[in-house]
């Protein structure tokens, strides 16, 4: 190994579950109808891997002259979870390619696999019952943005991995996910690897303003970061 890696933590959507970005559409949606006209683009350079609220708040901030923006953000937020509710339910919800057979290879070698996401929990496990994953079986915990008190990019919710399997080194954790937000969450925790994958929300140049240790194309490419 190039570093003895005891905890892997993984972004959802994205990163591990291939959604096809219905999440940021529907923050565009729920944005845009409030009277703005911003872009997917800017929904995913500035509101990718954040607590669904926070990320409208940023992105009104970021892209409008919206003058009331905690107004506005609240209405658009009470409005996007029940469109996402009814989305959720239509939609074909699946792992990306080959997600699985590295949670089995990281088990194996006595790896621990986390997902997080700024989800809350009820959506986190919508996406998780569509995909027939069990605890203790695929994964071996969840954490949602409703199980902390700071959203990413802050390091809570690594910490309290960390604690979950009594980990106090983070140079043996590994964080990977598809938004800048989640590189910044692994090097606020001090984690030993970072990594940024290709599959979501931001691209190559989005993922290197993060300065990620790797960028990689799919996630079974980890294998031979951790391994050789």
């Amino acid at each position: 190994m190039n570093k003895k890696i005891e905890l892997a933590v993984f972004d959802m959507a994205g990163t591990t579950v291939n959604e096809d970005n219905i999440v940021y559409k529907t923050v565009q949606q729920v944005i845009n109808d409030e009277g703005y006209n911003i872009s997917l683009n800017d929904v995913l350079e500035h509101g990718a891997g954040k607590e669904k609220h926070q990320a409208i708040q940023d992105i009104l901030t970021s892209v409008t002259s919206c003058e009331e923006v905690k107004s506005t953000a609240k209405r658009a937020f009470s409005n996007f979870k029940p469109i996402l509710k009814k989305l959720y339910k239509e939609l074909d919800v699946v792992a990306f390619e080959r997600v699985e057979e590295l949670f089995d290879v990281l088990k194996n070698n006595k790896i621990n696999v986390v997902l997080n996401t700024g989800y809350d929990s009820k959506t986190a496990n919508q996406l998780i019952t569509k995909l027939g994953w069990k605890k203790g079986e695929h994964f071996d915990a969840l954490l949602t943005a409703d199980d902390v008190t700071n959203g990413r990019p802050h390091k809570e919710m690594i910490c309290k991995a960390m604690q979950m399997f009594d980990i106090t080194d983070a140079s043996k954790v590994l964080k990977a996910g598809d938004s800048a937000i989640d590189i910044e969450e692994g090097k606020n925790a001090d984690c030993g690897i970072t990594v940024g994958v290709l599959t979501g929300a931001q691209n190559r140049e989005q993922l290197e303003k993060a300065k990620p240790d790797f960028i990689v194309n799919e996630l079974i490419e980890l294998i031979n970061i951790i391994f050789y």
